[in-house]
């Protein structure tokens, strides 16, 4: 699952009421989802801010092996979960493994319009 191991949440009194703790908008379309995480992910890449966890794993020592690893853990957190029935953890491993998916897509400088054609292409 998803950790902030060190990093403190943002208060929500400090935040705009539309506004997630992770800086996304509350009010995004569920199909609208993935792009508005997308674009977070790239913005946290672009501007490194302190604090953020999206911008430590651009900044990680061991580079890109740290998201490398991160899904390795999700994926195996996904399958155990799906192997448990637990659907709800399936879910939220899934959302985790998505997550770091899409960082390891912005470190590859491909987007999520690479990922839909490729998609397109198979399916």
């Amino acid at each position: 699952m998803l950790r902030r191991v060190g990093v403190p949440r943002p208060n929500r009194s400090t935040l705009p009421p539309t506004t997630t703790p992770n800086g996304m908008d509350s009010d995004t379309p569920p199909s609208e989802v993935l792009d508005e995480l997308f674009a977070t992910i790239e913005d946290r890449k672009e501007t490194l801010p302190e604090g953020s966890y999206t911008a430590s794993l651009f900044t990680h020592e061991k580079g890109e092996n740290a998201v490398l690893e991160k899904l390795g853990e999700e994926v195996t957190e996904t399958i155990l979960a799906a192997k448990d029935g637990d659907r709800e953890e399936l879910l939220a491993e899934s959302a985790d493994l998505t997550y770091h998916l899409l960082v390891l897509l912005a470190m590859e400088n491909a987007s999520l319009d690479d990922l839909r054609a490729e998609l397109s292409e198979r399916f």
